[in-house]
């Protein structure tokens, strides 16, 4: 297991060294230091720390708010770390989601959450109310006039909106896209990233199209990742595919990655559905040979 530090700070000015040393004292293997306001949920440090993470591992704090600011957020990074099959732990507050204790905190915190989006949006129900009955009308003077400063502003909040919910999917697409783009066609990229999601996260091609060109405007990806992909022999497409799979997870077993090419419904040379490791033994070593490994 490994220990993972984050530590945030708001302002250039300030210094996150005195969170640095108390998870150095905890014990932390790698610390990463972000100059964010805690407001801001789309922050680029957070989001390759949350990629960075692997099963087993905890992400570990100094406080709650130096992770998150709202009970909303924090339970959302800590939805994500679960579904990697690590944990989360803060050094000053209670909550070590790897014992039960933790675990416990964690569950009165989300019914707190539920119950708190409960009251807001009672409160937002009779507000409109009582503004209806008193004749006003909802919604923004500036956008109703069509105001291009209010115009842009709706835009740029979108935009925002946007990239807060590519950065709570990108240890799913990133780390393949950087490490396989442009060398691999958009279509067997595209399996590969599916391949270990559910149905209903499976990506399409103009939605991660969409989500590459966004990343690489804001400098999150190198523009090379949109180059146009080589061709590559017909014979060469399964190395590379099983030389991706491989790469992704260098301590994957034969018997996972036929696994994950049968998930894909890809035929295996002879043209069968069901995988053997030897099939997937014979495509490492010429994957080796072609100097895709």
């Amino acid at each position: 297991m490994t220990l993972i530090g984050y530590a945030r700070v708001s302002t250039e000015d300030q210094t996150p060294l005195p969170q640095s040393e108390a998870l150095q004292s905890a014990g932390c293997a790698e610390i990463f230091e972000e100059h964010a306001s805690g407001g801001n949920r789309a922050r680029p440090v957070l989001a390759r720390v949350i990629e960075r993470v692997q099963s087993g591992d905890t992400l570990v704090v100094v406080r709650i708010d130096r992770l998150a600011r709202s009970l909303s957020h924090l339970l959302e990074v800590i939805e994500r770390l679960e579904a990697k099959g690590a944990f989360f732990r803060s050094l000053q507050d209670p909550i070590d989601t790897a014992s039960p204790q933790g675990k416990f905190t964690l569950q009165v915190l989300g019914a707190a959450a539920e119950f708190e989006r409960a009251l807001i949006r009672e409160r937002t129900k009779a507000g409109l109310a009582s503004a209806r009955a008193k004749g006003r009308v909802g919604g923004n003077p500036g956008l109703r006039a069509k105001d291009p400063a209010a115009l842009r502003k709706v835009r740029m909040a979108r935009q925002d909106g946007y990239m807060e919910r590519l950065n709570e999917t990108a240890q799913d697409w990133v780390p393949h896209v950087r490490r396989l783009r442009p060398d691999m066609a958009w279509e067997d990229l595209l399996r590969i990233i599916n391949g270990p999601l559910p149905p209903d996260r499976h990506w399409s091609q103009s939605r991660l199209l969409r989500a590459v060109k966004a990343y690489v405007r804001d400098g999150l990806l190198p523009d090379a990742v949109l180059g146009r992909a080589g061709r590559r022999e017909t014979d060469d497409r399964l190395p590379a595919i099983v030389a991706a799979i491989k790469g992704s997870d260098p301590e994957i077993t034969l018997q996972a990655i036929c696994d994950r090419l049968e998930s894909m419904r890809e035929r295996t040379p002879r043209g069968r559905t069901s995988w053997q490791p030897s099939s997937v033994k014979m495509l490492l070593e010429r994957a080796e040979k072609l100097g895709l490994l």
